[in-house]
């Protein structure tokens, strides 16, 4: 299936601007690893390499489009809708699978390098709500070099593309280390240690966190909240059930943005999302309940919803000795907050 897929992407090839350029990184490698355990039957025909980028001469080779056009939605690969046609009236199993959507061979000052768009999906269902990342090949090595060194007996079977010394920008190169890539991350996401590691969850939203608080810092909301928004769907996906520190502060990012842009019914939803999951462990993130609690007290009140159980919680933590009288706002809580 992938020699297939590589036949019709070989006529297809990067050129690259003559003359003299900045120098390039370490060189690396696309070598499609074996895949005895099935994980990438789905993958062919999933990338697609635009022939305007990477047949054109005039262009410097910044521009390598790895997208499919779809009728439904930019999200989903006919690939994708064709195995949830396929499997219309059946049960399957609901898996996380991970899908490289676009490679854009990028150049600045100092190197020249590939720029991989990786979505997360829910296969076995329709899945409203994709979450991606973008990375490098560095990126996904510094993980497994992470993995291995906390997990070694359980990253010793996991295979991960090597570097080489040529040919780090052809179509077929970047096509076959995409498709190993996805089966890096199946492999590594199928074993629930790895899956739950803070390494691994840590990979996928922790930089974003960090850079959607910097914005909100400087009150660039409307920045901020896609990338909340994106943080919030990837860890729905990744995360274990219950509530964790990563998953507060990012329901908190997305209450405040909400609330800055008037948006004040979507903000009541997340803090009511966010109260529900600090529930279950009260005085483990009483710190943060308590915030939570007084934004959703407020945002209730003026969108009209009944605010008095959170009254009344609220109450009960004050009765119980808790200070909720002089604790930063939720607000002050998340842009002091150190995201690490």
């Amino acid at each position: 299936m992938a020699t297939r897929f590589l036949k019709r992407l070989r006529p297809s090839t990067l050129k690259e601007q003559r003359g003299p350029g900045p120098p390039e990184e370490p060189p690396e490698t696309a070598d499609l690893v074996d895949d005895p355990e099935g994980l990438s039957v789905r993958l062919s025909g999933t990338l697609s390499l635009s022939e305007d980028s990477l047949g054109s001469g005039e262009s410097d080779g910044t521009d390598v489009k790895a997208t499919e056009e779809l009728n439904t939605s930019p999200l989903l690969t006919k690939q994708q809708r064709e195995m949830w046609a396929s499997t219309h009236g059946h049960r399957v199993p609901i898996r996380l699978t991970f899908e490289v959507t676009e490679a854009n061979v990028v150049r600045d000052v100092h190197a020249k390098y590939v720029m991989y768009t990786i979505y997360l999906l829910q296969s076995g269902r329709y899945d409203p709500s994709p979450a991606y990342i973008t990375c490098r090949y560095s990126d996904l090595e510094r993980l497994r070099r992470s993995l291995r060194s906390h997990y070694p007996e359980e990253m010793s079977m996991v295979s991960f593309p090597h570097k080489r010394l040529h040919k780090n920008f052809t179509a077929e190169t970047i096509a076959k280390r995409s498709r190993a890539f996805e089966q890096f991350l199946c492999h590594v996401s199928s074993l629930p240690i790895l899956r739950h590691s803070p390494q691994f969850l840590g990979f996928f939203y922790l930089r974003d966190m960090q850079r959607a608080q910097q914005f909100m810092r400087t009150v660039l909301y409307s920045l901020a909240l896609p990338i909340w928004t994106n943080c919030w769907h990837l860890q729905e996906k990744l995360c274990p059930p219950g509530p964790s520190t990563h998953q507060l502060l990012v329901l908190a990012g997305l209450v405040i943005c909400h609330q800055e842009m008037d948006m004040l019914a979507d903000a009541q939803a997340f803090s009511e999302r966010a109260i529900v999951h600090l529930q279950a462990a009260q005085e483990q993130y009483v710190s943060l309940l308590i915030p939570f609690l007084q934004a959703h007290i407020q945002l209730s009140w003026r969108v009209g919803i009944d605010k008095r159980d959170s009254e009344a919680a609220l109450l009960k933590l004050q009765d119980n000795g808790h200070n909720t009288h002089s604790t930063p706002t939720l607000k002050e809580f998340l842009l002091t907050e150190t995201i690490s």
